[in-house]
């Protein structure tokens, strides 16, 4: 097993530690004011600011689910979009609203599953309560993506995810660190996940659970493994081997996107990342077409996240390489026992 750094200790800081009371103080508020919906909600989240492996994992999260006979609703936030209030993504045939309606990642999640209903809002409650009087049929069980600091929104089950390139952010908060709340937080949820794991990883769920234990922590550990699928054009057929790309994203952390590109059979020439979320601006777009000129790129290798917001939009033909996580076996058993518990 890879070894896991250790986590960093409670920060001397009296600003880092009077900024982690304030934040302890609102999750304590907000959960006692939290409003529940009539249907489990399943909270996926991180404690960092952007590049947990939340979209994938809820994705793999939402398939499982669905393949047990359940019908899944995915609650989202929709951040950086450019529509308000709450909006139905998706009914389970796919996105009914252009990207920027809906947000890149509930875009990308309607388009991965179908048959599961994606919505946006920016009260999850209020979100919830519409899927349940417009959809038929209803969902039975509601995915919560980026809820962990999301307390206006009772859950059934909290997961805390944390990326094996970084699982810590520094341990430190805003300005000087990462961090969304104190890794103290973490005592809060029923089960820790180290995404972006080696499929080969034995044991890396339960050292990240040991590593957590200083802080509060006292449930299992589990990992996921990053696997990428086949990189394919727009039109759906498998790239060629050693084609010359450019590969581009826009994602919190693009390093792992470039070098799965470098595995996947094709020659990078170039590498360009954008801000996480970014709209691609057409000042955006001519300058990856000059760069993919100038590196003689065949062609532009982005991610499932990037591509609906390319599609149509470069002088280049466009591919995808899409990456998934694999949840252990161990985390599927986990799940189906803690969902099976009274009251839940």
């Amino acid at each position: 097993m890879r070894a896991l750094p250790p986590a960093p200790r409670r920060s001397r800081s009296p600003w880092q530690r009077f900024y982690g009371a304030v934040l302890a103080r609102r999750a304590r508020r907000l959960d006692a004011t939290a409003e529940r919906l009539p249907r489990p909600v399943v909270s996926v989240g991180n404690l960092h600011w952007g590049g947990g492996g939340k979209t994938p994992f809820t994705i793999a999260l939402a398939s499982h689910l669905q393949a047990t006979g359940r019908r899944v609703g995915i609650l989202s936030r929709g951040y950086r979009r450019d529509s308000a209030g709450v909006q139905i993504v998706s009914r389970g045939a796919g996105p009914e609203l252009p990207v920027g309606a809906a947000g890149d990642e509930p875009y990308e999640m309607a388009a991965a599953l179908p048959g599961v209903a994606v919505v946006v809002g920016e009260r999850r409650a209020e979100a919830g309560r519409r899927a349940l009087a417009e959809l038929v049929p209803a969902p039975d069980l509601f995915l919560l993506d980026d809820g962990f600091s999301h307390r206006a929104l009772a859950r059934d089950v909290d997961l805390l995810l944390f990326p094996s390139a970084d699982p810590w952010a520094e341990g430190r908060l805003l300005p000087s660190g990462r961090l969304r709340e104190p890794l103290d937080a973490a005592a809060r949820a029923d089960a820790v996940v180290l995404t972006g794991a080696a499929a080969d990883d034995a044991g890396a769920g339960e050292a990240l659970a040991r590593a957590l234990a200083p802080h509060g922590y006292s449930g299992p550990g589990f990992s996921a493994a990053a696997e990428c699928g086949p990189v394919r054009l727009e039109t759906g057929v498998a790239l060629a081997r050693g084609v010359r790309v450019l590969a581009l994203a826009a994602i919190a952390r693009p390093a792992g996107f470039f070098a799965a590109a470098r595995n996947a059979c094709c020659e990078v020439v170039a590498e360009v990342s954008l801000r996480d979320h970014a709209r691609y601006s057409p000042a955006d777009l001519r300058a990856i077409e000059r760069r993919a000129r100038d590196a003689g790129a065949e062609l532009v290798l982005t991610t499932a996240k990037d591509h609906p917001k390319l599609a149509g939009r470069l002088a280049f033909p466009l591919a995808v390489l899409p990456l998934a996580v694999r949840p252990e076996a161990g985390f599927w058993r986990w799940l189906e026992a803690r969902l099976a518990e009274p009251g839940r």
